[in-house]
């Protein structure tokens, strides 16, 4: 009797939907914003922090609506998103890059 090696199960890669274009992607592919407990909002750059969070694409175009536009992001938040805590959020912007629309 020979025993069969099972072929390894592919490992389980976490899907996330950006809260500005809805397109799912890989967890690790997008950042994470989050509110605190204590109701302040920032990049959560490991993913794990304490509070709700939102994810959003690298796309440049999804991160121009999120700060130009605050209301997407107190949607997704359920929080009253400051000025300064926009600015905080831009500095996390991502460098320009042509965009690929991928289906």
């Amino acid at each position: 009797m020979s025993k069969k090696k099972k072929p390894a199960r592919p490992k389980h890669v976490p899907q996330r939907t950006c809260f500005v274009c809805r397109e799912k992607r890989d967890k690790r592919q997008l950042t994470r914003l989050v509110r605190t407990p204590e109701g302040t909002v920032l990049v959560d750059p490991s993913g794990k922090q304490n509070g709700r969070g939102a994810y959003l694409c690298d796309q440049i175009s999804c991160w121009e609506k999120v700060l130009e536009n605050g209301r997407l992001l107190n949607q997704a938040l359920k929080a009253t998103v400051t000025a300064d805590d926009l600015a905080a959020i831009a500095t996390h912007r991502p460098a320009a890059q042509p965009e690929t629309k991928s289906h």
